[in-house]
């Protein structure tokens, strides 16, 4: 394989790319598989690999071809020696480098040149690896049905778990994506003295507001208008046309919401949304939908759409509405509607399942005050009298947050949640468990450079020096080797996949989306974190011979803390620096 100049960040797609290349081989390199298997197709490049990431298995080998697939290309899957050079040999912009490969018997095994890497990653504080791999053009409105007004705004006694659900949602998909390069804007707008504001800033929620005395009148008469003259109005209901001239003016309009308002009877404006979505080619949307009357809430959501889009600059806005599967069918509705009105946004649909509360029916305030308290009440009982004034008001808040974050974001969206209400303390500060374990995590990574930093003060312990200055080999402890390459080379890739979801073209309305994996991620690397931490003693006795394996130890960590910052930043979550 033709060797390329080398990128400064690694990563595991090209690298698994580039073994499946080099496996292969060129055509007349590799025996024909179906003369070899009979009528067996050969597999598909990306299936000739596998990134290991278990401990047990990173203790002799990174990447495995397994025999199965070995013996789909080579007769008795024996390797041919060019074929295995070229393995070995690897190199190439964004490739991991290969330190060794060996056939065994669950297949050929290639290990990592893993000194290399680590000081390849941890070269200027590994910050292209806290990043996406590329950034990307386009504009999002998420719009959150959950906060319109139907017909008056929503509040936090009146926010369902499940619509609380589809917010955080939103708020965590709206980082994601402004991570990669999107313009992203959020709909509805709220009003900036309501209550349900003041809720979503409690939970580190910054959604956009307008003064109290805002009214979007007329992107509410457009809409209606556009409506009133729409291809899919069902006209043969109506009684005859109005003297109005069809209520094309303004001032039509107008004296039709002041009858609406004085309760005297109005036409109904019909839709037929199923030809819509028939003669639109919308793929994905209920059958049942059929004739929908046009209620002054539905204008008045298309009105907001409306404007959440009109200041994208870029390109033409995708709206992705984040929905509960109880409303799923009204906002298939209004996404018609929209449609119907002449909008040509693409728009897609993300779906919450339920959250249940077995026992117990509970709005969005109460359990936010209900986490809160039990927040509390574990961190007295774990620090005791300190936890008072404004700095552990803040602690409290933030990780109040972190836990209702973690607890309705970790699954997977279309599934339901069941949340334990019931359980005495229903926070703990301790056990591998949501938000308030990765915090703790990350707030023990600050605890950890204090201490340096007091012993730099103290003439223990010289700066850490350049990457370039160390010998990464003596990095031999496997939870160092698993941190760095299942969390800190792979981060980077993660980022990349919400908006590479957005593009698939063909789905339909729904659109499925791994935002439970950001979740994942942080609670998985905490453990292991956790775990690592536990067994070794990183800042040692301050002896010249062990300065290097404590510095390299610190790159690495100090690499780890930045991770976390990052991921946390996507669900809006600022780092708690002490606990």
């Amino acid at each position: 394989m033709e060797n390329t100049e080398e990128s400064a960040t690694l990563r595991i797609t090209p690298t698994v790319r580039a073994l499946s290349s080099a496996l292969r081989g060129k055509r007349d390199d590799v025996p024909d598989s179906s003369q070899l298997n009979g009528d067996r197709i050969s597999p598909e490049p990306e299936k000739l690999w596998f990134k290991e990431s278990s401990a047990k298995n990173l203790r002799n080998r990174d990447f495995l071809s397994p025999t199965t697939m070995l013996n789909t290309l080579y007769a008795d899957g024996q390797v041919p020696p060019a074929v295995m050079s070229r393995v070995l040999s690897l190199r190439g912009s964004g490739i991991l480098p290969v330190a060794g490969g060996q056939v065994m018997g669950e297949g050929l095994r290639v290990r990592v040149d893993r000194a290399a890497a680590f000081k390849a990653v941890l070269a200027e504080g590994a910050t292209e690896y806290l990043k996406p791999s590329g950034q990307r053009q386009g504009c999002v409105v998420l719009n959150c049905p959950a906060l319109h007004p139907k017909p008056n705004t929503p509040t936090p006694d009146t926010l369902t778990l499940g619509q609380l659900r589809t917010v955080l949602l939103a708020d965590h998909m709206g980082a994601l994506l402004r991570r990669q390069g999107f313009a992203v804007s959020y709909c509805p707008t709220l009003p900036e003295d309501s209550d349900i504001f003041t809720f979503l800033r409690a939970l580190g929620i910054d959604w956009p507001t307008a003064p109290a005395n805002w009214t979007n009148e007329e992107r509410e008469e457009k809409i209606q208008e556009a409506l009133e003259n729409s291809p899919y109005r069902e006209r043969e209901t109506e009684r005859g046309r109005r003297t109005s001239g069809g209520g094309g003016g303004g001032g039509g309009r107008r004296r039709r919401r002041r009858k609406a308002e004085e309760g005297e009877n109005e036409e109904a404006l019909r839709v037929n949304l199923k030809r819509v979505f028939q003669e639109e080619g919308l793929l994905g949307y209920d059958p049942s939908l059929g004739t929908c009357i046009v209620h002054r809430d539905s204008v008045s959501h298309l009105a907001q759409l409306d404007l959440a889009t009109a200041d994208c600059t870029v390109a033409m806005a995708t709206a992705l509405h984040v929905t509960s599967c109880q409303d799923e069918f009204r906002q298939q509705q209004i996404a018609v509607l929209w449609r119907a009105s002449g909008a040509a946004n693409t728009q897609r649909h993300l779906v919450c399942g339920p959250v249940k509360t077995p026992g117990s029916h509970l709005t969005a305030a109460q359990f936010l005050q209900l986490r809160r308290g039990q927040m509390k009440e574990a961190s007295e009982m774990k620090y005791g009298d300190q936890v008072e004034g404004q700095t552990w008001d803040d602690i409290i808040r933030v990780m109040t947050s972190a836990t209702v974050r973690f607890e309705l974001l970790s699954t997977v969206h279309t599934s339901p949640v069941t949340l334990d209400v019931h359980r005495e303390g229903g926070v703990s500060t301790k056990g591998p468990r949501g938000g308030v374990f990765v915090m703790y995590n990350c707030a023990r990574l600050h605890t950890l450079f204090d201490s340096y930093e007091r012993g730099v003060e103290k003439g223990s312990y010289p700066e850490i020096p350049e990457c370039s200055q160390l010998d990464f080999s003596a990095l031999k402890e496997e939870g160092e080797w698993l941190l760095l390459f299942n969390y800190l080379i792979t981060f980077s890739e993660l980022l990349d996949q919400s908006g590479q979801a957005l593009d698939c073209e063909g789905s339909g309305a729904r659109v499925n989306i791994k935002t439970e994996q950001i979740c994942k991620f942080l609670v998985s690397l905490s453990k292991d974190f956790s775990s690592y931490y536990n067994r070794v003693h990183v800042l040692g006795e301050p002896l010249p011979h062990l300065f290097n394996q404590m510095f390299c130890r610190l790159h690495l960590l100090r690499a780890l803390r930045e991770l976390y910052h990052s991921a946390l930043d996507t669900l809006n979550l600022p780092p708690i620096r002490q606990l």
